[in-house]
């Protein structure tokens, strides 16, 4: 079967309410979107799962306010962006790491440590920082698409970057990671 490109797949979900054409929309942003929110959560796979889910129904919800001057991958994560930022304003998270959500996302790497650091020194950020560091090392987005799924300046998104990036860095020094 041929695969659809976004677009013609939001289309057949706001023209004719298919809903196969969403869940293909689901099944191919559904592992950036969670390793999205499991770095934002610090490593809380079930909230990261939450939060995804909330993003779909969202996007699912108001698809036809999708005007396609972004690629829909923008318009998705814009929106994922958005449902983190209202998390973290209705639930006040503190900068305080879980051990055990630390211990789960560290679970699969060769150097346990180092993964525990790396998620201690992303809890030392703010969650806009959090953001867009995410969003540019992990999932590789430029700083001028960082702006349009933020809606933050791009020299905000620059000051944003630079901001957490020292923070982390400072973290990492403090724990024992010389830059060499």
């Amino acid at each position: 079967m041929e695969t659809l490109s976004d677009m013609a797949l939001v289309i057949k979900v706001r023209v004719f309410h298919d809903k196969r054409a969403f869940e293909q929309l689901v099944v191919k942003y559904q592992s950036p979107l969670r390793r999205f929110f499991i770095v934002q959560t610090l490593g809380d796979e079930q909230l990261s799962d939450d939060l995804a889910q909330d993003t779909f129904i969202k996007a699912y919800v108001n698809i036809n306010k999708f005007a396609g001057r972004s690629s829909f991958s923008t318009w998705l994560f814009k929106i994922a962006h958005n449902v983190f930022i209202d998390h973290t304003r209705n639930r006040r998270i503190t900068t305080d790491i879980d051990a055990a959500s630390t211990a789960r996302q560290a679970e699969n790497g060769s150097d346990i440590g180092m993964r525990m650091d790396l998620c201690k020194a992303l809890a030392c950020v703010s969650p806009i920082e959090r953001s867009c560091i995410t969003l540019q090392i992990t999932d590789g987005y430029k700083i001028e698409k960082i702006s349009e799924i933020t809606g933050l300046p791009t020299n905000t998104v620059k000051s944003h970057l630079s901001r957490g990036k020292a923070k982390m860095q400072n973290y990492l020094k403090q724990n024992g990671y010389d830059k060499q």
